[in-house]
Order: C-alpha cells, then structure tokens, then sequence
C-alpha cells in the first residue's frame, strides 16, 4: 500500500536544470573550461554541486582540492540565485498534483539541490506547506545514483508526529523523478519509481516502474496501482 510520496525536485517540481547549467558554464568559463548542454544531460544532471564540478574537473584532467570546489560552488549558488530569479518555470500540473496528494500522504523532497534554492521555489509557487520534510544535497553525503537522500528522507518520515507509533517501509513509498541516476537511487533505497520525461526521453527512463510525460493528468489511483 502507498504510504508516502518523495518527489525530487529540479526536473520535476521546477524546471531548474537550464538554470543549472547556465550556472555551471559561468563558472567554468571564469575557468577557462567548456561545459556543453548534451554534456551536462548526459554525464552530470543528477550531481550535487561539488560532485559536479568535481568530476567535471576529473574528466578533463585538471587537479583540485577541496577549497577549489568549495569555491566553485560558492560562485554556482550566487549565479544560480540571480538567474533563477529572472527565469523560475514550474512544469505543468505539478501544482495541482501536490495539492491533490496532500493530507493525503505525507510527501517529501529529496534533491541533491541545495536547501535554500528548494525553499525558495516552493515559497515563490506557494506549496511549502504541502511537505514535511526536505532533504538537500548539503544534508546526505553521497549525491544519487546511491540511495543516501532517499534513506534519510523515509528516516525522517518516520519521525513526524502525526504518524504516532506507525513504521512507513521503503516498499510503501513512491519517489518521483526525472532522471536515471534517480531512478536507480530510489530503486537501491527499496522504494517504487514513477518517472517524468521532463529532461530524458521516454525510452531512457524504461526503468521506472511508470513513466509518463507529464504530471498533468495523473490521477492518484494510477500511482496507487503500483501499490
């Protein structure tokens, strides 16, 4: 039966991840490095930030350390905050989604964006109240595809005051995404996978156990079904 619902959120809540990227080739070119978009959507869309820059860096062979990724991704947020602010999109019916599932299932964000980015969108399109509980990439150690956002999440589920004495098991919660790396992170955390081709097509995302186009039009009883 499903019991809860953990939605990722660039690519699935906001469509974020063209802001992303025009973020991260700010950066670089500061650096004198290039960062194509079919680079980006193939190699590090599902990447926290200092993992991003870190294997971006790996890739082309250049040495790092620590405090070079911390400023990196020092620079990434301040780009991020004054583009995101000019050009917010929210993908269609995902508005209207969260207010149907709501009170009806505790729902959840686990993204590997930053905690303050999230808020900030969830305040400006008015469903911050909708979620209990969010889990950025500041707050998990390993970025997805491992499972880390996703077991912290359903760990702080289970610690929310109107659950009272009920255990929720990770067979009982549906994650949404929009990305590979996410379905296999959800999937290693023992949790069912519906996935939206908001940013891979839909035969990239087979692995899902539902994929669909859009979130406009899903109906709870379809994603129950998969209970």
């Amino acid at each position: 039966m499903l019991k809860a619902v953990i939605f990722d959120f660039d690519g699935v809540i906001a469509d974020a991840e063209p802001v992303h990227l025009k973020a991260f080739q700010a950066v670089l070119n500061e650096e004198g490095i290039e960062l194509s978009k079919k680079e980006y959507y193939d190699k590090y869309l599902a990447l926290d930030d200092k993992t991003c820059f870190a294997s971006i860096l790996k890739d082309r062979g250049i040495d790092f350390n620590n405090s070079l990724i911390y400023d990196l991704t020092v620079r990434k947020s301040r780009y991020y905050d004054e583009f995101i602010r000019k050009d917010l999109v929210v993908f269609p019916g995902v508005v209207d989604f969260v207010k149907k599932l709501y009170g009806k299932y505790p729902l959840s964000i686990g993204s590997g964006a930053l905690r303050h980015e999230i808020e900030f969108i969830l305040e400006s399109i008015g469903i911050r109240k909708e979620f209990s509980i969010i889990v950025s990439a500041d707050e998990v150690e390993n970025c997805k595809p491992a499972p880390d956002v996703y077991i912290r999440v359903l760990q702080l589920i289970n610690q929310l005051d109107f659950l009272k004495s009920a255990v929720i098991y990770p067979y009982e919660c549906l994650v949404i995404e929009d990305s590979i790396a996410g379905i296999k992170a959800a999937h290693s955390a023992g949790m069912r996978c519906l996935a939206i081709a908001n940013s891979y097509p839909v035969e990239k995302l087979s692995e899902a156990d539902m994929v669909v186009k859009s979130l406009e039009g899903v109906k709870i009883e379809d994603i129950e079904k998969l209970f």
